[in-house]
Formats: structure tokens, C-alpha cells, sequence
């Protein structure tokens, strides 16, 4: 008898493009290596991989999945375009985890796409923050709807099967809205990337998210809007799970991408299941966590985040003047708590890393350069890295501009947090660029970073780790010109990639251009890293180093509030300790 003929399946082809965005050099900004996993990228392709699984198109048909973090990996559009066209444009090309500052590259990576006739959709805190916030249609939305382009706003969870089947039936809807309905997070499909992805990260590194949501309220912040304000938490048992399948592949070190692990109403659970599988199963772990600045204060926190494997932290310091926080509503952040919260974490030979804002209502070029001494001398901070307060789409401080019609940025490739978007009451445009652009400088001096080093040194840090954060630290803005959290090893280019409208340049300059200025900045970066390198082992050599001290290292005692610049300097600063002092003795009076 003849051997019956199976049919082939059809192929939907399922491409993930987390973009980048382009340069002041116009380029997209893209390295051989990146520094930071995208989280967005590993949620969508987990959520993918799960629909594949339970064959959510039907049995006739097979889901091709791909990853593409532009951060990474060259966008080959012809060769897009022509992988669809090989299966009959049978696919969607998603755009995903797109930030303001990336919704430009993302609008230019999804035009030639429609017009050859691939189906594409897009996601992210651009989308969802301004159908959040807005009328629907402000800050460029309806640039999607000309294009054809879908826009999905909220999480994916339990809702990308509709948009997977709506797009192999050819009806893929103009917007997806769920921002008001979130799902819960514990048991959905976790998130993941393949190894050949991860490769492509500085130390084979990834990420996951093991909740959701702030309870707080700043009003520069989008992840209150477009995740909103009531937390949702994966279970102990998705978190090992997704270290398991993870550890499968040789990874094993990850960016917890919470917005503050610390209130997480599960932490403990989690760290304890992570001490668990790090103590006991034998799976090494190396963890970044984002906390705020009382996480101090929950017993046992600090010293569980150590044994499951945590070796950095970053801190939303934001600012030490008091009423900069209060007009953010960062009512949480204490002035009064920083030097406690910091002592506590390199009391665990852990690094701090923190970010810091520049722009609040009552800086100044001089104010923030004082601050910027104090925090140096006051406070054990390792590394300290800064953001222009910038008014993003899908945040309080943005809807309140728009409403007023208060002049912003048109170029939305500026939202970057690194650029000035909007005026400022007390500096002008260039003195608030010049304040950002020397900040790196007054902070990463050489005689600093000495002082950094030592201070790892005396408390037990990965001297190491600290010498290639200082490195990109210090080093970044000026050579690249970006934010060392959007940078990498070696910067590459490609003449594609030069945003439409600039010129372009010719193929007979571009590459020698190209490899002139990565040498020259390799042996930049070389000599810096031989300088710490040197002086590194030095410190770590000297048989008194974990005798040094110094005013940031010293305990906290009962007369800092009147020693202390940090608690003095300010009016706000000393209504802050007095309000201290008022609570304890309220809250000690009965003992």
C-alpha cells in the first residue's frame, strides 16, 4: 500500500523585537555585548512559549519564535521581510516593552514591515502610558493607527492567545486594551530567554520580575499607571521554577526587576526558596535587587537578600533635599534612614549602587554640585549614577504639562532620562545639561574612585565587580555619550541604522570612521581599566585595609543631626530631623 502523505504544517512565524534607539551620532544604539537583560523580551517570550505549547493556533499549525533585543543584535529588515515572505507573510512581528525613547526606532522598524505587508503589533509603557494618562491619541499614538501598526496596552498574561489567534485568522485588531483589567502574576508562565540571547548580555546574565505595581505615588514615575498601584506577586515555586530552567542552560545570575523587592509582600518566602536552592541544591546564584531606602528596617531582610546570593542593590536615593522628595511625592524616601539603610548593606559586603535625580523644583548647577560633595563624603555609596528629571508619557508629571500645554521635548528619542525635555524654574536649558553632563565628572574623580575602592576593601566587597562599575561608570557618558545602563562592549554601527531624515554617510568613510573610534576608545577604556586594576590590587594587597575608615564608613551616632551637612544644610533637611525626633519620642514615651 502507498505510504500516506502527512501535510506539512503551516508556519507562523512570532518575532519579538525589543528596540533600541538612536544615538546623538544618530545611530542606534547597539554594543556587541549589553549591559542589562531586557525583562519586557523574557516576559513575552515566555508568555509565547507557553501558547506554542498548548498549540493555542491548532493542530495544522507551528509557531516559529524569535527573539531580537536590538541592544544586541542588528534588525536585518530585508532579511525580515523576507523570512515572512518565504511563508506567505503568515506571522506578526511584536515590538515589545517599547519606551518612549524607543518608540521612534520602533515606528521606523515597523514601517517598512507594514508596507511589505507583515502584520505587527506593539506593546509597552509608550502605548500603555498614554492610553493610561491621555486622550488615546497624544504623544504620537495615531502614527500607529496610519501605519496599521496594533497597539497592545496592559500585560499579556492570559490575553496573548486572542492576539496570536487574531493575527494567523488575518484580523488583528487596532487596540488591545486591558490596562483595566491586570491579571495576577503567580502561575502564569514565567519569564525566559534562550541561551543564545542571554550570551549576548555582560556576564550571561537575565532577568525576571517577581512582582508588580507600587503602592506609592511619584509623580515622575510610570509603573504606577500602567501596572498600577495594587502589587501582584509570583509564588516561591515560579521563582524556582524559572531558576531551574534557567540553571538547564549554564545561567544562573539575574536582574530582579521589581521596583522594590523590599515590598514584596512574599520576599521572605522567595529569599528563602532562593537560599534554599543556592545552600542546599547547589545552584549558584548572583542577584540584583531594586529596594527602597527602609528596607532596612524589616527584620532579617538584609541578611536573607545575602545568604540567597543578592551582591548588588540599587537604591532610588533620587535626591538628600527633602523638599525635592516631598514635591515628587516620594514622601517614603527618609533623608534621616540613608546612612543606616547604606551601612546596613555594605555591612554585608554588598554593593550599593544608586540612582540620583537632577532637575527636582529647587536644584541648582551649585545646589547639586553640594549635594553631589556631601553624598561623597557622607554616605557609603559605591556607585552613583544619574537621570535628568524627565517628564515621561504615562506619568503624573507629564499629564499635568500636557494639560497645561506646557512646551516639552517633541522628539520623543530624547526621553531617555539623559536629555532635558522641559524648562526648569532655576536653570536654564544649558546650565541643566551642563549640571547633568559634569555630575559623572564631580563624582568619578580619581581620587574618589580611590576612596571607593578602599572602602570595598574594608568591607569585604567583590573588588572585582567594583572595578568594572567604576570602569563603565566613570567612562560612559563622556566616551559614548549614552547612560552607562544603556551601554555594553564595544558600540557597533551599521549604515542601515542611521535614523531617517539624517544624511547618510559614505559607505567609503563609514567603516574606517567606525574603526578608528572603536580603537581609540578601546584603548581609553584599557588604560582606565589598567589604572583601577592597579590600584585595586594595591588596596586589596595592603595588610590594613580593612582598618580604614572614614565619615561615610563611621556608625551613625545619636549628634549626626547636628554634625552631618547631609541633615543640616537645608532648611527641609533639619524639619526632617525634627520630625524624626518627634516620632521616636512619640512612639518611646510609654517605655
Amino acid at each position: 500500500m502507498p505510504t500516506a502523505v502527512v501535510p506539512s504544517k503551516r508556519r507562523f512565524q512570532l518575532v519579538f523585537i525589543k528596540p533600541s534607539h538612536y544615538g546623538e551620532d544618530g545611530y542606534v544604539i547597539r554594543w556587541w555585548r549589553a549591559a542589562i537583560p531586557s525583562n519586557s523580551l523574557a516576559s513575552v517570550y515566555g508568555i509565547a512559549q507557553d501558547s506554542k505549547a498548548r498549540g493555542v493556533l491548532g493542530a495544522d499549525i507551528e509557531i516559529d519564535i524569535e527573539a531580537i533585543d536590538e541592544f544586541s543584535c542588528r534588525v536585518d529588515i530585508p532579511e525580515l521581510i523576507a523570512q515572512f515572505s518565504r511563508h506567505g507573510n503568515f506571522g506578526l512581528i511584536v515590538l515589545a516593552g517599547v519606551q518612549s525613547n524607543q518608540y521612534p526606532r520602533a515606528l521606523d522598524i515597523a514601517r517598512p514591515l507594514r508596507d511589505a505587508g507583515i502584520q505587527v503589533s506593539i506593546g509597552g509603557f509608550h502605548v500603555s502610558g498614554c492610553l493610561s494618562m491621555l486622550d488615546g491619541h497624544a504623544i504620537d499614538l495615531d502614527a500607529c493607527r496610519t501605519a496599521g501598526i496594533s497597539i497592545f496596552a496592559g500585560e499579556a498574561e492570559g490575553r496573548f492567545d486572542t492576539v496570536l489567534q487574531d493575527a494567523a485568522a488575518g484580523r488583528l485588531q487596532p487596540v488591545y486594551n486591558f490596562l483595566n483589567d491586570l491579571p495576577g502574576i503567580e502561575g502564569t508562565p514565567a519569564p525566559f530567554l534562550p541561551i543564545e540571547n542571554v550570551r549576548r548580555t555582560l556576564g550571561l546574565s537575565t532577568s525576571f520580575d517577581a512582582g508588580r505595581g507600587c503602592p506609592y505615588q511619584c509623580s515622575f514615575c510610570t509603573i504606577i499607571n500602567v501596572q498600577g498601584r495594587k502589587s501582584r506577586f509570583r509564588s516561591p515555586d515560579d521563582v524556582e521554577a524559572l531558576v531551574r530552567s534557567n540553571w538547564k542552560q549554564g545561567i544562573y545570575k539575574y536582574f530582579i526587576t521589581d521596583d522594590n523587592f523590599a515590598r514584596n509582600k512574599h520576599w521572605e518566602e522567595i529569599l528563602d526558596r532562593l537560599i534554599w536552592l543556592r545552600e542546599t541544591q547547589g545552584i549558584p546564584l548572583g542577584l540584583l535587587l531594586q529596594v527602597d531606602t527602609l528596607c532596612h528596617k524589616i527584620p532579617n531582610f538584609v541578611e536573607k537578600a545575602k545568604r540567597a546570593g543578592v551582591t548588588r542593590v540599587f537604591i532610588g536615593l533620587e535626591n538628600i533635599n527633602p523638599a525635592n522628595l516631598l514635591a515628587a511625592k516620594k514622601r517614603q524616601n527618609k533623608i534621616t534612614e540613608y546612612r543606616k539603610m547604606l551601612l546596613a548593606w555594605k555591612d554585608k559586603g554588598i554593593l550599593t549602587l544608586a540612582g540620583y535625580i537632577l532637575g527636582f523644583p529647587a536644584d541648582t548647577p551649585e545646589s547639586i554640585r553640594n549635594d553631589i560633595e556631601i553624598i561623597k563624603r557622607e554616605l557609603p555609596i559605591d556607585i552613583l549614577e544619574f537621570f535628568c528629571l524627565t517628564p515621561l508619557p504615562g506619568s503624573e508629571d507629564h499629564k499635568i504639562l500636557w494639560k497645561a500645554n506646557v512646551p516639552m521635548d517633541p522628539d520623543l528619542n530624547n526621553y531617555d532620562l539623559e536629555h532635558v525635555c522641559t524648562s526648569h524654574a532655576l536653570m536654564s536649558q544649558d546650565q541643566w545639561k551642563g549640571i547633568y553632563r559634569d555630575a559623572w565628572a564631580y563624582y568619578y574623580t580619581p581620587a574618589h574612585m580611590e576612596t571607593l575602592l578602599r572602602r570595598g576593601a574594608a568591607t569585604g566587597v567583590n573588588m572585582s565587580s567594583l572595578v568594572k562599575l567604576l570602569l563603565t561608570f566613570s567612562l560612559t557618558q563622556t566616551l559614548e555619550q549614552v547612560h552607562p545602563l544603556q551601554s555594553g562592549i564595544l558600540r557597533l554601527r551599521h549604515p542601515s541604522e542611521r535614523r531617517p531624515g539624517l544624511a547618510a554617510e559614505s559607505t567609503f568613510w563609514f567603516w574606517p570612521k567606525l574603526v578608528l573610534e572603536t580603537v581609540s576608545k578601546t584603548a581609553t577604556t584599557l588604560a582606565r581599566l589598567l589604572r583601577l586594576s592597579v590600584l585595586s590590587i594595591r588596596i586589596t594587597r595592603d595588610p590594613k585595609r580593612f582598618a580604614y575608615s572614614d565619615l561615610a564608613l563611621s556608625r551613625v551616632e545619636d549628634d549626626d543631626d547636628a554634625s552631618l551637612e547631609l541633615l543640616t544644610q537645608t532648611s527641609s533637611a533639619k524639619q526632617a530631623v525634627a520630625h524624626q525626633k518627634k516620632v521616636f519620642n512619640l512612639t518611646h514615651a510609654a517605655e
